[in-house]
């Protein structure tokens, strides 16, 4: 390796290190927690073992054995050393030793019959209350309890005597599991749930409308400020310009004073006997033309801006030399200036696609994806689910999951835009140099 590029090499070394940590590591992590369960519930370290109200529920619907099923969620009495040492604490020495030496190692399946036995003994509380509360010192059920480790679980799994199969001591144990596992299911929940296709649909009107605006009208704004004076042409430009520059909250708020039913187009047409109506969020129709206006102004005064800088470094010489040919502004247009943007448009298309794919700012803040669903796109949907869920549980390996559907759209959109415009064409070197 030549001196010169070590020399760059280390020049470039910490940008290298800050795209790695910063650029490609979150698409990597997002990956790998697309493969887990890990939600609110199962946390991002490891878990316990716990047998729940959900779990015995879900067991039989799923047709495990009812027997066992039974006994998970009943309640489980048995002598043994730890309850023992809890009544000598709470109830004295003697009538532990009287439990002990009468039935130690005794298992009951429920607290009467412990009661009974119980009150045979001498040491034993007056009180009916006490004798309950001594009673329960010996409970032992799996319901609601929650073990460190697996051998623990297994091991007051057995004590209940029930006959389990390996596999149903393997799906007791699956099951009562809290902590988060590998699975490929957030995948296949993808691509069974509806919301899921009702998310992508949205996403195709959402992006496909709103980068034809972008393009289509930041194009016609820079044509056409291309011809006026240049001091008007740079007012124009200004203007058009502050949605880009104002904060989301009040740009999307001037949108509700305009819009809404106490705003000024329900005010105004009020006068004609038009009833006063929220246009952002009274059909799905009126909410998608608010959402790609609000949108598409923003994207269209970015690419006016870019198209503006791209037509003024056209040689002035070609456009003089077809004013003398006779050309029309329409020919000068479409023969001179609009070949000579296909960078700029290649850049402002990739961009603003793969702007629109994962942005929601705008739905966020005016319609929230609503009215219902109706313009919830799927960045939005994978944000609800993963950090804005109102059921309480945050959803991080799904939400993970939908996060690299959009990673891999990006990409091969990305690709079919340079193929589309020819890219190594675009990069060639002229012929002159060759």
């Amino acid at each position: 390796m030549r001196r010169a590029d070590l020399f760059g090499l280390c020049f470039m070394a910490p940008a290298l290190i800050l795209s790695i940590l910063f650029f490609l590591m979150p698409v990597i992590l997002t990956g790998v927690f697309s493969f887990t369960s890990m939600s609110t519930a199962t946390g991002i370290t490891g878990g316990a073992y716990e047998v729940t109200p959900e779990m015995v529920r879900d067991l039989k619907q799923s047709g495990f054995d009812e027997k066992a099923v039974n006994r998970l969620e009943a309640d489980l009495f048995k002598i043994d050393d730890a309850g023992l040492a809890a009544v000598e604490r709470d109830y004295g020495k003697a009538f532990a030793s009287e439990i002990a030496k009468a039935y130690s190692g005794r298992t009951y399946d429920g607290r009467r019959s412990l009661e009974r036995d119980l009150k045979k003994l001498k040491s034993r509380p007056r009180s009916t209350r006490d004798l309950k509360k001594a009673a329960d010192l010996f409970k032992r059920s799996l319901l609601n309890t929650r073990f460190d480790s697996e051998t623990v679980f297994l091991e007051n799994l057995d004590e209940l005597g029930l006959s389990l199969s390996p596999e149903q001591r393997a799906e007791i144990t699956r099951e009562a599991y809290t902590g988060w596992v590998w699975t490929n299911e957030n995948y296949d929940r993808m691509a069974s749930l509806p919301s899921t296709y009702r998310a992508a649909t949205n996403t195709a009107i959402y992006v496909g409308f709103t980068l034809a605006f972008n393009i289509g009208f930041g194009l016609f704004l820079a044509i056409a400020t291309f011809y006026l004076p240049s001091g008007q042409a740079a007012a124009f430009r200004t203007i058009w310009f502050l949605p880009r520059i104002l904060p989301p909250v009040l740009y999307v708020l001037m949108w509700k004073w305009l819009t809404w039913d106490t705003g000024f187009l329900s005010t105004l047409l009020s006068f004609f006997g038009v009833p006063a109506r929220n246009l952002m969020l009274d059909t799905a129709y009126h909410a998608w033309i608010v959402v790609i206006l609000i949108n598409g102004f923003v994207g269209a005064s970015m690419g006016m801006i870019l198209f503006s800088s791209a037509i003024r470094a056209i040689p002035s010489s070609m456009l003089y030399a077809s004013e003398v040919d006779g050309a029309s502004r329409m020919q000068q247009v479409w023969y001179i200036i609009l070949p000579q943007l296909r960078w700029p448009i290649l850049f402002t298309t990739a961009y603003q696609t793969l702007s629109l794919l994962t942005s929601f700012e705008y739905i966020y803040l005016s319609t929230d994806g609503g009215p219902g669903s109706a313009t919830s796109v799927w960045a939005f949907y994978a944000f609800s689910i993963a950090l804005n869920n109102y059921g309480g549980n945050l959803e991080y390996g799904y939400g993970a999951a939908l996060a690299m559907v959009l990673v891999a759209i990006g990409i091969i959109a990305s690709l079919l835009y340079l193929r589309l415009f020819d890219f190594k064409t675009m990069i060639s070197k002229p012929r002159i140099e060759n």
